[in-house]
């Protein structure tokens, strides 16, 4: 690691303590943000552009990805069916539960358009 990784992490650490007990609820964020920002600075200055840039990298990257897409290829397809599904399914409940709370509603509604009739 570089001596500017290293001095980001010492800072970010320091700052989240502080945050504690100033930020309250918007510790999660804050610290997410800067936690994403320390890992972005750390992958740039180990990989560097060059590695990353250099086309033969990219060629076995892609031969990679390749060849587990074709050996997985069936569990692939099984999740993505499974996951249609499982959003279909959240979908329609949802349409369902959005239905009854109209129904609710109107019916709450005529009730109190209807006058009160007193009891003969």
């Amino acid at each position: 690691m570089n001596g500017m990784t290293e001095e980001g992490m010492k800072q970010m650490a320091h700052m989240m303590g502080q945050q504690g007990s100033m930020m309250g609820p918007m510790q999660g964020p804050m610290q997410g943000a800067m936690m994403a920002a320390t890992g972005y600075a750390a992958g740039r200055g180990l990989l560097g552009g060059a590695l990353l840039r250099n086309p033969w990298v990219m060629l076995a990257a892609g031969i990679a990805a390749g060849y587990f897409l074709h050996k997985y290829q069936d569990e692939i397809m099984l999740a993505l069916a499974k996951g249609t599904g499982m959003g279909k399914d959240f979908i329609l409940q949802q349409k369902e539960s959005l239905a009854d709370l109209i129904e609710e509603t109107r019916e709450k509604e005529e009730q109190q358009a209807k006058p009160e009739q007193p009891a003969a």
